[in-house]
């Protein structure tokens, strides 16, 4: 079953409240305070919010006996994208984004533990729900530190999980039991050509390309080389560092 388009049944906008729904609007009118004592003028802000707020990003992948890294992405429809068709924007997009190729991603819960155990738990159950595989949750790795996903706008944060996976065995999982991901597939690309596509605008998704990166740093992978950094000339080998990222060699 292929999707073809998504179509607006109803538009609530106006009969609803910013404290309703999946995600609320908090609309703020707040002054900055500064250390001699003074206040700034009192002016607006916006901020996006959903349930639980943070987010965990979970990025799957194998080491083929070859040394080859695979990595598996989820394409499935993401609606806010797709619906930019309908709107007009400074800068014209005249892509239709019926679906987006991203990384295995979901909403940390309150039932979650707190801290790495919390985190690698929760990857583990979206590794199931998006993918289709189980995996040990002690596989999972921080990928480096948290960032916020747009802190202009949300109090989004996101944090970065790696494992090890037999991507061959992912089916596409089954979901959340919710429509939006109902339909949805694995696609397994190498590393290298999953990192050109984020660069190229072809996975216009920015958690895909952070992670992605982050993986190659984790496992001392050179995207730009094609090689591996023990592969170098021992003075290079011996200047690399990655970067803060927890590694896995």
């Amino acid at each position: 079953m292929s999707l073809t388009a998504i179509e607006i049944v109803e538009d609530r906008t106006a009969q609803s409240s910013c404290s309703e729904g999946f995600l609320t609007l908090k609309r703020l009118m707040v002054r900055n305070q500064y250390a001699d004592g003074t206040m700034s003028a009192v002016y607006p802000c916006d901020v996006l919010h959903r349930r639980g707020s943070d987010a965990v990003v979970a990025v799957l992948y194998r080491i083929a006996p070859d040394g080859r890294i695979q990595v598996l992405l989820r394409e499935a429809p993401r609606v806010p994208i797709y619906l930019r068709k309908h709107a007009t924007f400074v800068h014209p997009d005249p892509r239709e984004y019926l679906v987006l190729m991203e990384t295995v991603a979901g909403m940390v819960e309150p039932s979650d533990p707190s801290g790495q155990a919390g985190l690698a738990q929760r990857a583990a159950a979206e590794a199931l729900e998006e993918a289709g595989l189980e995996l040990p949750i002690d596989s999972f790795l921080p990928a480096g530190g948290e960032t916020f996903a747009s802190p202009g706008t949300g109090d989004e944060k996101l944090y970065f999980q790696s494992a090890p996976a037999p991507l061959e065995e992912a089916t596409g999982g089954t979901g959340d039991g919710s429509v939006m991901e109902e339909w949805g597939r694995p696609v397994i690309l190498d590393l290298r050509e999953a990192i050109r596509r984020t660069r190229s605008g072809e996975i216009p998704d920015m958690k895909t390309e952070v992670a992605l990166l982050r993986l190659a740093d984790q496992l001392g992978y050179l995207p730009q080389l094609d090689c591996y950094v023990r592969e170098l000339p021992s003075p290079w080998t011996e200047r690399y560092s990655a970067l803060g990222v927890t590694t896995r060699v």
